[in-house]
């Protein structure tokens, strides 16, 4: 069925049209405010890179491929490896996006992901742009890691240097598992999860929690926007504990189904 009406004050008058549903505490595409919407994961998708995971939360789609590399580690921390996070929006997954260097939103989402060791190059690029893009990249990046395998490493006796086999793997040991939760306030007071891009775009402030696997506060993102009361933002990180049990047990059960299929 087409409602006219209904079309013209979502085009009119946006703000208004979120409010009609809002009051009733639903939104325009069925969900309560506290739900997200339907999360859907695959790895391995990427059979040329070393760790790859490709999720769905809605019609937001990430991809994240991960090559690595034997490098020298940096001198803040010489026993250690590290990550290069990059997230890419490109013009093909929302026109709000446009062609030329990384907009603002995927510099911040980049840097929200920052003897020899390895570098690990995760390259994230968003498909499909329908809001929390930050959710979807945290969730791919976490099953990309969970599903990459270095190549063993040796000392040569005769020459001193690394040789790498790349026929022997092993995966890697993720200590924590970090997951995201976002979320978007409406008119200073209604909080939503897990918000679109058009209710991003109509809110007045936005917020992203990050808890562990061990129930701890990893992070705390909020970018401006009007301020949270300390009962909403103790709301926000028990939904983001919850979500986080949710998300591991997804990608849990994705890794299993696949080792169970080889």
């Amino acid at each position: 069925l087409f409602f006219p009406s209904l079309y013209t004050s979502r085009v009119a008058e946006p703000l208004e049209y979120h409010r009609s549903f809002l009051k009733d505490n639903c939104r325009p595409d069925g969900r309560e405010l506290s739900e997200f919407r339907t999360t859907t994961l695959n790895i391995g998708s990427i059979t040329t890179a070393d760790g790859s995971a490709l999720v769905k939360v809605g019609n937001t789609t990430v991809i994240c491929g991960i090559k690595a590399e034997l490098t020298n580690p940096i001198v803040e921390a010489p026993g250690k490896g590290y990550i290069v996070p990059n997230v890419d929006l490109p013009p093909l997954c929302s026109s709000r996006f446009r062609p030329g260097p990384p907009a603002e939103q995927a510099q911040a989402a980049s840097q929200f992901i920052a003897d020899l060791c390895w570098v690990l190059y995760c390259d994230m690029m968003c498909l499909d742009y329908d809001g929390n893009v930050l959710d979807a990249c945290i969730i791919a990046l976490l099953a990309a890691l969970k599903n990459t395998h270095l190549p063993e490493v040796t000392i040569s006796t005769e020459t001193s240097k690394p040789e790498v086999n790349l026929e022997k793997r092993h995966g890697l040991h993720i200590h924590r598992h970090p997951v995201g939760a976002s979320f978007c306030v409406f008119d200073d007071s209604i909080l939503i999860v897990d918000p679109t891009a058009e209710e991003e775009s109509l809110s007045t402030a936005q917020l992203t929690v990050v808890t562990d696997d061990e129930d701890r506060l990893c992070v705390v993102h909020k970018p401006g926007g009007t301020s949270l009361s300390g009962e909403k933002l103790q709301e926000c990180i028990s939904r983001a504990t919850a979500r986080q049990r949710e998300i591991q047990k997804l990608i849990d059960k994705v890794i299993h189904s696949v080792k169970t299929a080889q």
